[in-house]
């Protein structure tokens, strides 16, 4: 147990490098030394080196992200606290934000999702906002993996056991499984909350003299250098860090999400933030850095939970369900009592002060001096960027064209794929219908959650195909937020905004930041168009093990309003007779495809191509005739396609459909063109809808049977649908099963 007295004094630091094991560089360390005036101490070292990190300081990701668009006519707060806030009208706002815990995950995977849940569900009740709902977006190794297989239970474990227990409803998200994350797992958790427009909160301590308060639980060891622990690479030595993950307690965020909203009524309350990645060190920091002033605390005052804990171990320990508060001075007995009522600590700890710095003190000395604003501003890194070989050949590579023998069994095979397969192993452990504002569950297009107390609603989706990334970052960082505005559009919702989690290997390899910049160009290119702004999100960085990095992989997670409940869409068709429509084209496009890894086991060649304008006006023209009525099902031709899409559109149904093509049967069924729908629609809607999308192809009639028969010129596919439905349900559970 390190105590005070063992911490190696600045000079030994120095002449050591123990600044080099504790995450700063070389040229860091000097900055540090140059902006001190001085030898930073251990406790300092340990400030800089925690908030300067990757994972809190984005000191390589800040000169791509600039390329993001940030505003909007409906914006109400944008990138820079706890998460971003969109207006619905009515005085109502919506508010979400999604983040990684992906490197805690990989060595202690219950808590690491747990916490991963807790930590993004403080960032959005700390904005005032209560949350509604909860996503997520998981990547996984191959099942075929024992050490996989773990990490999946117990990181599907832990998101259910936190989220259920603090009773708000997982209501979607996203599941996929290759090999490029055998070894590092992705886990990205969303929530989203809704809130009054007047109870706003921002993470600012404004007013000098007014006091700094701690509230919620006692202070541990666990989780300490856990920011530095996810700015590097996961390697064998990565299991001896487990000290570095948190240990999260559910019921205890709930009383504090009950005690903050509370508290975000009272006139005293001035700013408020999560204590999360860094723990105090950075909520203080950023508190006072954001409103120009500086903090002074005494570190006696913290509530410990264990004994002897020293200034750096307190300062630097991400134990959970913890806030800091900044309230006016005069008021802490207010504050307490509310916080008293729920069985929480409220302890006044500092002061603001007019001096721009964090200053610590601990058993009467000065432990800590240092300026508030540069442990909030660490310095940028500009990173060469190298395209790299496999893009080049893979954009001169002939058009990959699969041969099909047998269309039945190869759609049967797609069906029974982890990353195609239905997600019912993984959900039936979540609660998606707590709170009972729950429209749409999960398995459609998107989710959908009431707006309690008027006819409006919210979908939510998690959204990105990395094998398009890993050919084209540019072109699959388009698709991304186009497909998550597709997924919206067919629940009946008007894309708003997005939040992103933008998970990559090392930035220091030239190719992979070319894969970052390259990527987030393409998504931003998107958003601009489709008018959906970056209102919140999160980097996660050195994704990667010995034997490589991920697949880019920047997840979407994407919030639309549904402006009447009654415009609600979902996939499953609805009634015998109902024509069946495909708006666009399929054109030869495989390259990154459910077919192509199928049957290669790998991707090459290029992406499918998007045409943001085309992709803008179907989705204006889809959403339109959903609120005219002219539909009774909508679904996004995505992975696997139009075959996968027919599919699911019969699953949980007593429906089969006859349909009928003069193309070419592997273009039509497997091809994954974009901007593509799968609509039924009335007889009696069949003029009014034909008039208003002209490029919509009538392929058939949905048929009270078991049997999806689909024609083409040469062949007819003939599919029973129970069949399908029982290989594609009882995919996952066969394999976690037969495994276990």
């Amino acid at each position: 147990m390190p105590l005070t007295h063992l911490e190696p004094s600045p000079e030994q630091i120095e002449q050591d490098k123990v600044y080099r094991t504790m995450g700063l560089t070389e040229e860091e360390y000097q900055k540090v030394k140059e902006l001190l005036g001085r030898k930073p101490n251990y406790t300092e070292t340990g400030l800089f080196s925690v908030m300067w990190s990757e994972h809190c300081s984005y000191k390589t990701s800040k000169p791509v992200l600039k390329y993001f668009p940030t505003s909007g006519e409906h914006v109400l707060q944008g990138p820079g606290e706890g998460a971003g806030i969109v207006d619905i009208g009515d005085g109502q706002a919506v508010v979400f934000k999604i983040e990684s815990h992906n490197h805690p995950s990989a060595i202690e995977p219950y808590q690491g999702a747990a916490t991963g849940v807790g930590g993004i569900i403080r960032d959005v009740f700390s904005m005032g906002a209560r949350p509604v709902a909860l996503l997520d977006s998981l990547r996984f190794g191959d099942l075929d993996n024992s050490r996989v297989r773990y990490l999946f239970e117990e990181v599907v474990s832990g998101i259910a056991g936190y989220g259920n227990c603090i009773g708000i409803p997982t209501v979607g998200g996203e599941l996929q499984f290759d090999n490029c994350y055998n070894g590092n797992p992705l886990v990205n958790a969303m929530c989203v909350g809704i809130m009054n427009h007047e109870d706003i909160q921002v993470g600012q301590a404004r007013g000098i003299g007014n006091t700094v308060m701690y509230v919620g639980a006692s202070t541990g060891r666990d989780g300490i250098n856990g920011a530095t622990f996810a700015s590097e690479e996961i390697s064998e030595k990565s299991d001896e860090k487990r000290s570095a993950v948190q240990v999260g307690d559910p019921f205890m965020e709930k009383l504090l999400v009950e005690a903050c909203l509370e508290l975000t009524k009272h006139e005293a309350l001035v700013g408020i933030q999560d204590m999360g990645a860094a723990g105090l060190v950075s909520s203080a920091s950023e508190m006072a850095a954001k409103a120009g002033v500086g903090i002074h605390m005494n570190l006696d005052l913290i509530p410990q939970r264990e004994t002897e804990m020293t200034p750096y171990e307190m300062m630097l320990s991400e134990s959970q369900e913890r806030m800091l508060i900044v309230i006016k001075k005069g008021s802490e007995e207010e504050i307490k009592a509310i916080f008293a009522r729920w069985g929480l600590h409220a302890v006044a700890v500092g002061e603001v002060i007019e001096e721009e710095v964090l200053r610590l003190e601990h058993k009467g000395t000065i432990v800590a001096d240092v300026p508030s604003d540069s442990l909030a501003s660490a310095p940028v890194r500009h990173m060469p960027s190298k395209v790299p070989a496999s893009y080049l050949a893979n954009q001169a590579a002939p058009n990959w064209l699969p041969e099909i023998n047998n269309y039945e069994k190869t759609i049967k095979k797609l069906l029974g794929q982890p990353t195609l397969a239905s997600k019912e192993w993984v959900t039936r452990q979540y609660d998606y219908m707590v709170q009972t504002n729950t429209v749409v569950a999960p398995g459609s297009d998107a989710a959908v959650v009431r707006v309690r107390g008027t006819k409006k609603g919210l979908a939510m989706t998690t959204d990105c195909n990395a094998k398009y990334l890993a050919l084209d970052p540019n072109e699959g960082g388009k698709i991304a937020v186009a497909e998550a505005a597709r997924n919206i559009v067919c629940s009946g919702g008007l894309p708003l905004a997005i939040t992103d989690c933008l998970n990559f290997g090392s930035p220091e390899n030239p190719e992979v930041f070319w894969q970052i910049d390259e990527s987030v160009k393409g998504m931003a290119k998107a958003c601009e168009e489709l008018k959906t702004p970056v209102i919140s999100g999160n980097v996660s960085l050195y994704n990667e093990t010995d034997r490589g990095a991920i697949d880019p992989t920047p997840v979407v997670g994407m919030v639309g309003l549904v402006e009447d409940l009654d415009h609600v869409m979902t996939a499953p068709f609805k009634n015998e007779g109902d024509l069946v429509y495909v708006i666009g084209k399929a054109n030869p496009e495989f390259g990154g495809s459910a077919l192509q890894i199928l049957i290669d086991g790998e991707v090459s060649g290029k992406a499918p191509v998007l045409d943001l304008e085309l992709e803008k006006s179907r989705q204006a023209k889809v959403l339109e005739a959903i609120k005219l009525g002219y539909l009774a099902s909508a679904h996004d031709v995505s992975e696997g396609g139009l075959a996968i899409a027919v599919a699911e559109s019969v699953f949980g149904t007593e429906f089969g459909c006859d349909l009928q093509f003069d193309s070419d049967p592997a273009v039509e069924l497997f091809s994954e063109t974009q901007s593509r729908y799968l609509v039924t629609v009335p007889e009696a809607s069949k003029s009014a809808f034909e008039s208003l999308i002209d490029d919509a192809v009538l392929v058939g009639k949905v048929t009270r049977s078991e049997t999806l028969n689909i024609d083409f010129a040469s062949s007819t596919v003939t599919l029973n649908r129970p069949e399908l439905e029982n290989e594609w349900r009882g995919a996952l559970s066969c394999i976690m099963s037969a495994k276990n």
